[in-house]
């Protein structure tokens, strides 16, 4: 129920609203978000930076561009494109323009940037509300105790509306406080002396170390996946990770984690970009547990190839829920910044596959944000990057309820995995046989319809599954995850301690290791890179995975993400996503075997020489 306060103000924006007869309105929330209260109306004096995002043109042949270049028996299969004939094709008109930024004019704002597809400016609270119909106001998070500048709702003029996209921040509440990532500490172990725990001897699958059932190393992979090839590290093929919430990969955890699991790579170090104010601090005393994991497995298991992190800045956008209620329980990561900074520079500054150990639950994003973000990484696939992101660690789902005002019982899908231009990673554990761990994310896009390339993998699978979970979820939604790797007892140096990690945090960069290393083999071998991933996986690449027919991924129990304590969502009866034979919504179309794989995409290159073969 809402407050009386909440009710009066709502009523209040609706007023301003149908005073302003040329004006609709463009956005809202029905009321305020869960873990916030409304501290007062912002003086009309107080300074406010707003950025409008604008409609593009041709992004449906952006969409089309990006399968010629990914289908392989298109015609046009790997000819991808620079990122200046993206931006050139993507370029608002001249009069969106002039209309977003005559609008901003016209109310008495000067302050403006034009960023090209964006229009930042900076004003004052009162010729905010005047130019968005609308009150902003200071709420405060009910647990950190800090305030941000918001609305309710704003509305736009009915001749500007079909020229933007939103304009933000306004009814998005974002968040302050640093967290831990998802990747889950499972122990916190003693610090390293340094010995080596490899062992440096080929096991064939079916005689893998035991031990890998219990802790996973970067010598478990390569024996798990069949990973027996080298690539040349002067070809030019690299490989990245990016790092958001003030996490940083750091050098003395490399080095120790070399030592340690990887001796192998001894020596072999990454180099870090920085977005946005991100930071490289290499003498944090925080925990930096995802970071490192990213770094370390995919050095672990794509060497030689180089390694680039990107440390971004700044917090990402949050329409509160029970899973993320309040500032403090933000782990939204600021990918549109991120993005939009990536995309500006050359295809040669990009590395070919890139991995995201991050996500949160998909109605949490506003849509319009959501829609551009993965548009943004549609233009990266049509450049021929491979976008790599964890599926979460929630199952079917956490906090099973929307947030629409509705109060609707659904499974929660995961964003930006849920992305159809993303490759999203679920995750197992177990070797011989691997079985689908029961936190993996999975399930089914309620923002984007299931794309062609997976039509028939996944009704498929629905096919097999009846009436299970019916209502719960969007069938005519995309199906996520793609495929699954390793995601349980990954050792992990952080701070020089030797811990335990799990999630599919750990499934995203082991499975970029393997894409780095299959790019490697096509670029030296003068052939064009992956790319987007998806339209190769579910037609020639599925003969290359191993597909998980054993375990499910559970949730929707009414306990709390992070704590396991009841977080009052409604509990879902055995609500579960089941593996089975082909693609499933907790395994996708199964994990790797890179000698298959290679085999696939560079007939005429062998899977050997590599770590395996040579100590």
């Amino acid at each position: 129920m809402f407050s009386l306060h909440t009710a009066l103000r709502i009523l209040s924006l609706t007023s301003l609203v149908h005073a302003a007869a040329a004006s609709t309105v463009f956005e809202s929330l029905h009321g305020v978000p869960r873990g916030w209260t409304f501290v007062r109306d912002a003086e009309g004096d107080e300074n406010v930076n707003l950025r409008l995002s604008l409609k593009q043109q041709n992004v449906d042949s952006l969409y089309e561009k990006l399968m010629d270049v990914s289908t392989p028996d298109h015609k046009q299969y790997g000819q991808h494109y620079e990122g200046h004939e993206l931006r050139s094709l993507l370029q608002p008109t001249e009069q969106t323009s002039n209309v977003a930024i005559s609008w901003l004019q016209d109310n008495n704002i000067t302050a403006i940037t034009d960023d090209s597809d964006y229009v930042l400016f900076k004003t004052t609270v009162g010729n905010a509300n005047k130019l968005l119909n609308t009150k902003f106001g200071w709420y405060k998070s009910e647990e950190f105790k800090q305030n941000v500048l918001r609305t309710l709702s704003y509305s736009v003029p009915d001749e500007v509306r079909d020229h933007i996209n939103f304009v933000q921040p306004t009814t998005r509440f974002g968040s302050l406080k640093p967290l831990s990532s998802h990747a889950q500490l499972i122990d916190a172990g003693p610090k390293t002396n340094g010995k080596a725990k490899w062992l440096g001897k080929p096991t064939p699958p079916s005689k893998l170390d035991p031990a890998c059932n219990t802790t996973t190393t970067p010598e478990c992979l390569l024996n798990l996946y069949n990973v027996h090839y080298k690539g040349d590290p002067d070809n030019g093929n690299t490989v990245g990770f990016a790092s958001f919430l003030e996490e940083y990969a750091r050098y003395a955890d490399l080095e120790e984690f070399e030592k340690v699991y990887a001796p192998y790579a001894i020596g072999h170090n990454f180099s870090v970009v920085q977005f946005s104010n991100g930071g490289n601090n290499q003498t944090s005393t925080e925990d930096s547990g995802e970071a490192n994991l990213d770094n370390q497995y995919i050095v672990g298991v794509g060497y030689p190839t180089p390694v680039v992190e990107y440390s971004t800045g700044g917090r990402g956008l949050l329409i509160p829920d029970g899973d993320s209620p309040t500032q403090a329980d933000n782990t939204n990561e600021p990918y549109l910044e991120w993005l939009l900074a990536l995309t500006k520079l050359p295809n040669s500054e990009i590395p070919n596959s890139i991995s995201i150990s991050y996500g949160e639950n998909e109605q949490e994003i506003p849509i319009s944000y959501a829609k551009q973000v993965c548009q943004l990484f549609a233009q990266l696939g049509a450049r021929g990057k491979t976008i790599l992101f964890s599926s979460g660690d929630s199952g079917t789902g956490d906090f099973c309820l929307s947030n629409d005002g509705k109060n609707t019982t659904k499974f929660q899908p995961q964003f930006p995995a849920s992305c159809p231009y993303v490759t999203s990673v679920g995750g197992t554990r177990y070797v011989e046989p691997e079985v689908a761990v029961f936190f993996s994310s999975g399930g089914f896009s309620n923002i984007w319809p299931r794309p062609l390339y997976q039509e028939l993998a996944v009704t498929s699978y629905l096919r097999k599954i009846g009436d299970k979970n019916e209502g719960y979820y969007n069938r005519h939604g995309r199906g996520f995850p793609d495929v699954a790797a390793q995601a349980q007892n990954f050792r992990v140096i952080d701070q020089g301690t030797d811990n335990g990690y799990r999630g599919t945090s750990c499934s995203a960069p082991t499975f970029n290791g393997i894409v780095a290393l299959l790019n490697s083999a096509r670029v030296s071998a003068g052939l064009p890179t992956l790319g987007f991933l998806n339209p190769w996986i579910y037609t020639v690449g599925q003969f290359g995975l191993n597909d998980i027919t054993l375990g499910a991924a559970t949730g929707c129990n009414g306990m709390s993400r992070f704590n396991s304590k009841p977080n009052g969502s409604p509990v879902i009866p055995g609500a579960s996503w089941d593996a089975t034979e082909g693609w499933d919504a907790v395994t996708g179309l199964g994990t790797p075997d890179f000698g298959k794989l290679l085999k696939l995409s560079t007939p005429f290159v062998a899977n050997k020489g590599g770590v395996l073969d040579t100590k």
